[in-house]
């Protein structure tokens, strides 16, 4: 996927501190960051470096303590929590370890849930197919396995074609070979559709298949490291 070379995201001097008792926790520490429209973006970093808090800032899931993030042109930090979800319904899709389905629901139910909410959706067998998953639409949850199940998340996440597609360890349930597959789906979902892509790990091995890498640590940004040619998820060695 060739990038766009424009910001849809722009972080400035985010903070977040969290008041545990008498201690004040910093999940994050002045980052500043851009996500480039169309690439595809890994966060890499041992659990605690800050990784998932900057995600839910960025999808307007929480609100940092200081700093500043812009969606184009408009200041998210400013918004209320109606206009918040707005931007979410709107122009987020979110992948996250735990697939969140509900089990009294069709693959295809559970898919039609965002898409009757949204403004110019895929039709959600349109969706299923995408990811390899159009003869299971009639499938409940209990009758799929966890990288299915992953996999009607990531259908559910995308039916609503948002701008951004937001994956909190998306394989972090998955054993490697089940893994694989799903990182082949968001890798053709961010070629396909050109959707910005952000992917959250702990697994060094995924960031090869990204753009650009940052490596976070401490709440900071410690590195980033942009790939000259995106590997696919069979060229990695697992």
């Amino acid at each position: 996927m060739t990038n766009t070379g424009r910001a849809v995201l722009r972080a400035r001097g985010l903070s977040k501190v969290y008041r545990m008792g008498q201690v004040d926790v910093h999940a994050l520490r002045e980052v500043d960051l851009d996500l480039e429209g169309g690439e595809l973006l890994v966060l890499l970093g041992a659990s605690g470096s800050g990784k998932s808090t900057l995600l839910n800032i960025l999808g307007g899931l929480d609100r940092p303590s200081g700093g500043t993030v812009h969606y184009l042109d408009e200041e998210l930090t400013g918004l209320d929590d109606d206009d918040l979800t707005d931007y979410r319904r709107r122009h987020v899709g979110f992948v996250f370890q735990a697939y969140n389905l509900i089990p009294s629901l069709t693959a295809r139910e559970n898919v039609a849930l965002i898409t009757d909410i949204s403004s110019n959706p895929m039709d959600p067998a349109e969706a299923l197919g995408m990811v390899g998953l159009g003869d299971r639409v009639d499938h409940f949850p209990a009758q799929l396995s966890g990288g299915e199940q992953q996999r009607v998340a990531i259908a559910r996440a995308v039916a609503k074609r948002p701008d951004i597609l937001f994956c909190d360890e998306p394989t972090g349930a998955l054993d490697v070979e089940t893994g694989k597959k799903v990182l082949t789906v968001l890798d053709q979902v961010n070629r396909e559709t050109g959707t910005t892509t952000a992917i959250i790990t702990h697994n060094a091995a995924i960031a090869r298949m990204a753009d650009r890498v940052l490596h976070m640590s401490s709440g900071q940004i410690a590195e980033e490291v942009r790939n000259p040619s995106r590997a696919s998820v069979e060229e990695i060695e697992w």
